[in-house]
């Protein structure tokens, strides 16, 4: 009796909240037991404010050490060990690009961006104890902070993280996603999984949020500081993305001379500048040092050595309009509003993958393409010649040139950071109709295990698809296993033969009580599984789900599983031991076994090592948003925030899926205001936008 008293008291509450938002008087935020925000906002700027709000509630912290990064002023703030940092961000002349890209926004997008910072900045004020002393020196916070972490994330990170040797922090970059048509689907009704894999620290890490005004029921998560939904879902439509496998950063060698660098067989000038950097000594006190920065025809020099040089170019400073379209994205209601945001192409990474009410699946290679004169994709993909203005690419492809699928007969879409050819089977797309640099012709294990998942099941429900999502059966196994007891017969080792008895009665998962999961593990990397050398016959698109296949060395392979046992049974006492004794979540003091695997052995459900200690393998990163959405009469959702909606130390937020992603289940998404009303933790009431 006093639950259901205390529930009616929240719907009142509730019901008296949206009428003060008709009267624009306010705006609540609705805590749910997970640490996620419900955001009810009477307009859009109010909306914003609320999520900036919620964000440095959630993350101030870790928000402040970003922005402060992002800034290119982390050695004025925190010393010396973030100076390469801040060459990075002004060599790449973040700082002036983002102050222009502010004065470009146009219509609301000036005071969105003003009351997002608004909003960070009024939690911080009014709770400076919940942040650390050492971080307040970042505030205040401005809007083009937003748009410099913003360059930073997706510039340094992503589309020049290879060529900027961001990347090598990363483990296996990727992400996994499907779009479900109802004729696959057991109820008749479209779904989609949402499956980014990113490291879970930094600036890679999510955070979950619902946001509501008259206009908008938005769920989904965004890059930390980020102050767009990027992965969501409305009660209409939802999308995902995945990193695509696109070359729209290059680097160019330059030939240095006296007084410049060599370009159509003349000298050429740099175009020089002197940056100053502040550095903070161990003392405490400050150093001016001065950078200069050469830019060349082909983009800024990053590195030089000897004679030569490097110079990176990436598309996209021309297009500042990325969070417009995300936001657009996320109002549509319609395919055809959804597409009509993307046609703009602001966003110059990532695969989107999509699904909505009406029955529409649709997959497109997003991102910012080069319009390149010749060469195929071996060529763009290495270092490039930097003594002819013809490689020198200065416009993209539009949309209409990108691939992309609509409703396949077949009624599925994939995406697990295969090339497009490969998003459905039989294949729609054909590589050879599209310019030769556009993406390369492969496909590893985890795109093939979620074909196999998807073109074997006839028609799935719900509750499967959330299996499959979880999966964590190795295609490689299931492909090269056979070959390997093949070639272990009774001349072999009594250790070969324990190994095989121990791999025959594995479950080929990698649970936490798979028993063999480790052994098997332990021999494919030895054996260099990624090395198309190590296959009898190697991988071809003709038979795309099947290759590649067989050992092409056998005693080889037999001798190096009794290095791997050996090392097994050295390091644990047996070769049976379950993967999730060694396999360990190991995150804001919690220790937990983990389940998954680096994807690149066919784990659909990935999660990568960050390292050894101890005989434990650490996961570094993996599956980070996970959402399974079903769109009936009304959107239904399962997700996980791995890791948790908060990195504030005394949030109970902190940390508290892990045992769900543990034990391999998701909680369900409270996106109906009975639902979040019933969930809620707390709640908050903010006035409207200071004016500035």
């Amino acid at each position: 009796m006093q639950r259901l008293f205390i529930l009616i008291l929240l719907l009142t509450s509730f019901a008296g909240s949206l009428r003060a938002q008709d009267r624009n008087a306010s705006t609540d935020i609705f805590w749910d037991t997970w640490g996620v925000p419900h955001i009810y906002a009477p307009n859009d700027e109010q909306l914003f404010y609320a999520f900036g709000w919620a964000q440095m509630q959630s993350h101030g912290n870790l928000i402040l050490e970003l922005y402060g990064k992002s800034r290119g002023k982390a050695a004025s703030y925190w010393g010396e060990k973030y100076l390469q940092n801040d060459i990075l961000v002004n060599t790449m002349g973040f700082p002036k690009l983002a102050e222009e890209w502010y004065e470009q926004q146009e219509g609301p997008w000036k005071k969105n961006y003003s009351a997002f910072v608004k909003g960070m900045n009024a939690y911080a004020n009014a709770h400076l104890d919940s942040l650390d002393a050492g971080k307040r020196v970042v505030l205040p916070l401005e809007p083009k902070d937003v748009i410099q972490h913003y360059l930073f994330v997706i510039y340094a990170d992503f589309v020049g993280g290879g060529d900027l040797g961001q990347a090598q922090r990363w483990g296996e970059r990727g992400s996994n996603t499907w779009a479900i048509a109802p004729s696959k689907s057991e109820n008749g009704h479209a779904m989609l999984v949402q499956n980014p894999h990113l490291p879970w620290e930094d600036e890679f890490l999510f955070y979950e949020a619902h946001l509501n005004t008259p206009g908008h029921n938005i769920y989904g998560a965004t890059v930390v500081g980020f102050p767009t939904i990027g992965i969501g879902f409305n009660e209409n439509l939802g999308w995902s993305h995945t990193n695509n496998t696109i070359d729209n950063s290059d680097l160019y060698e330059l030939e240095l001379t006296e007084n410049g660098y060599m370009l159509d067989g003349a000298e050429k000038a740099f175009d020089s500048s002197t940056v100053q950097i502040e550095v903070k000594n161990s003392d405490g006190s400050k150093r001016m040092q001065d950078i200069q920065v050469l830019r060349s025809v082909q983009g800024p020099v990053i590195k030089k050595s000897g004679n030569k040089a490097l110079a990176i170019r990436m598309p996209g400073y021309d297009r500042p309009f990325a969070a417009v379209e995300w936001w657009q994205m996320a109002s549509a209601s319609s395919f055809d509003e959804f597409e009509t945001a993307l046609k703009a192409v602001q966003i110059p990474f990532f695969n989107v993958m999509y699904a909505d009410k009406a029955g529409n699946i649709f997959y497109l290679f997003n991102g910012q393409v080069p319009k390149r004169a010749s060469g195929d994709w071996a060529f763009w993909h290495n270092i490039i010649p930097g003594n002819k203005s013809e490689y020198v690419w200065t416009d993209v492809h539009p949309y209409e040139d990108l691939p992309k699928i609509k409703n396949p007969e077949q009624g599925w879409l994939q995406n697990a950071n295969d090339p497009p050819w490969t998003s459905t089977f039989p294949m729609k797309l054909d590589p050879k109709k599209f310019p030769p640099y556009m993406s390369p012709v492969e496909m590893g294990f985890r795109p093939q295990r979620s074909v196999r998942m998807l073109d074997e099941d006839k028609s799935i429900t719900f509750d499967e698809l959330v299996e499959y999502k979880l999966s964590t059966r190795m295609e490689l196994a299931d492909r090269i296993l056979d070959d390997l007891f093949a070639a272990i017969d009774d001349k072999s080792s009594d250790l070969a033969k324990e190994a095989k008895t121990v791999l025959e009665n594995w479950d080929r998962e990698a649970d936490n009580d798979s028993k063999g999961a480790l052994l098997f593990y332990n021999w494919a990397r030895k054996m260099r599984f990624w090395n198309q050398a190590t296959f009898k016959t190697p991988w071809s698109l003709a038979e795309a789900r099947t290759t590649p296949d067989g050992l092409a060395d056998p005693a080889a392979a037999v001798k190096t599983l009794e290095e791997a046992a050996n090392e097994i049974k050295t390091n644990y006492g047996s070769l049976d031991i379950p993967w999730g004794d060694v396999y360990r979540i190991q995150y804001n003091g919690l220790d937990l076994p983990g389940n998954g695997a680096d994807g690149s052995v066919g784990v659909f459900r990935v999660a990568w090592p960050g390292g050894m200690e101890n005989g434990k393998m650490k996961i570094g990163g993996g599956d980070s948003w996970v959402s399974v959405i079903e769109f009936g009469d009304k959107v239904r959702a399962k997700v996980l925030l791995s890791y948790g909606n908060s990195t504030q130390r005394k949030s109970p937020h902190n940390g508290d899926q892990l045992k769900l992603f543990s034990e391999k289940q998701l909680r369900d998404a409270w996106i109906y205001r009975e639902d979040v009303v019933r969930h809620m933790e707390k709640s908050e009431t903010l006035g409207k936008v200071p004016k500035d």
